[in-house]
């Protein structure tokens, strides 16, 4: 057979097998003040071809029922013009975007315990809810935004509030025409009762998969195998394709022992345990059919001032592991 012809075979048999390119992306970070094309860059060179654009909403505490989004007192990549924007930039280097509008709690406590203290508060803070993520809802379809995420890490309101969450998702529906995905931490993803009802199960991929200092990539994929049973155990029940909403390590001493740890203090600068984690978890989940791709958390939009090696943080960039996921998306 000559060169034309297996190329052909090839080309029929990629399509025809239905598997779809993987999502090889980044999560980008909102921007304090508006970005240029020049931003985008690092993002192709890295061969990523997804980004997800994260607005944000505030909420004052974990009983506060309003959630404040879209204000001038937000930096501008919080805000709609700046997403919209964000999204321009990307489109027009060929990046698919995910839109994924979260909610962030002042001093940083998680929003998974987000709990009102009565039902006149619960629905006060559902009513704010739906109109932050319908304004994004809005967004995602003027801007033909394949993927959006309706809620990042909220499993006390997911499951304390269920009939609420279906609704939503039907507005939402009216609004946007794309697929949908709402991003579970890694211990509660399988208590979303809503997942048939989106297109993709997301979940913040933080699963710890190892108790060593700088853990080898061998024990890494043995760690992950019991998370990776289960995470496929609901694919089989929902025939759902899985995303990783988020992804990623820090490049720490033990950073797969506790990899949602965000702590801020120094030091402990592990290079080589990035390296590892990120490679484990590629090589373990990229070539499952039932698996999407993900987002790797997190890429900043000033990327010659971001990362680097006496960084300890979860961003890659100026770091070997900047290097590492180039080659791994680049072979996907």
């Amino acid at each position: 057979m000559n060169k034309v012809f297996l190329l052909l075979l090839s080309f029929i048999f990629l399509n025809c097998s239905g598997q779809s390119p993987k999502i090889n992306g980044v999560s980008f970070v909102a921007s304090p003040s508006e970005i240029t094309s020049k931003a985008i860059d690092p993002i192709v060179k890295v061969n990523a071809n997804w980004a997800a654009v994260m607005p944000f909403g505030f909420v004052k505490n974990l009983q506060t029922p309003k959630v404040t989004f879209n204000i001038e007192r937000q930096w501008w990549g919080e805000r709609r013009d700046g997403a919209k924007k964000t999204i321009e930039l990307l489109n027009s280097r060929g990046i698919k975007v995910m839109l994924k509008p979260q909610i962030w709690v002042w001093r940083g406590e998680f929003t998974g315990n987000i709990q009102m203290n009565s039902e006149n508060e619960w629905i006060t803070f559902e009513k704010s809810y739906e109109e932050f993520i319908v304004l994004y809802a809005k967004l995602a379809q003027e801007m033909n935004v394949p993927i959006l995420c309706i809620g990042t890490e909220l499993h006390t309101f997911v499951q304390h509030r269920p009939k609420y969450w279906s609704q939503l998702i039907t507005k939402v529906k009216e609004v946007y025409k794309g697929k949908l995905t709402y991003a579970e931490n890694w211990d509660q993803f399988d208590k979303v009762p809503f997942w048939s009802e989106l297109d993709y199960i997301g979940i913040d991929a933080y699963f710890p998969i190892s108790e060593d200092q700088t853990p080898k990539i061998d024990m890494l994929k043995q760690g992950w195998q019991k998370h990776k049973n289960s995470i496929q155990t609901l694919y089989n029940s929902k025939k759902k394709p899985v995303l990783f909403t988020e992804y990623g390590y820090r490049s720490i001493h033990y950073t797969a022992k506790e990899p949602w740890d965000s702590n801020r203090a120094d030091g402990n600068v592990d290079l080589e345990a990035q390296n590892n984690a990120l490679t484990a978890l590629y090589e373990e989940f990229w070539g499952e059919p039932w698996f999407a791709g993900g987002f790797l958390w997190k890429w900043y939009h000033n990327h010659e001032e971001s990362g680097g090696n006496k960084n300890n943080r979860f961003t890659i960039q100026n770091k070997p592991a900047e290097e590492i996921i180039r080659r791994l998306y680049k072979n996907e």
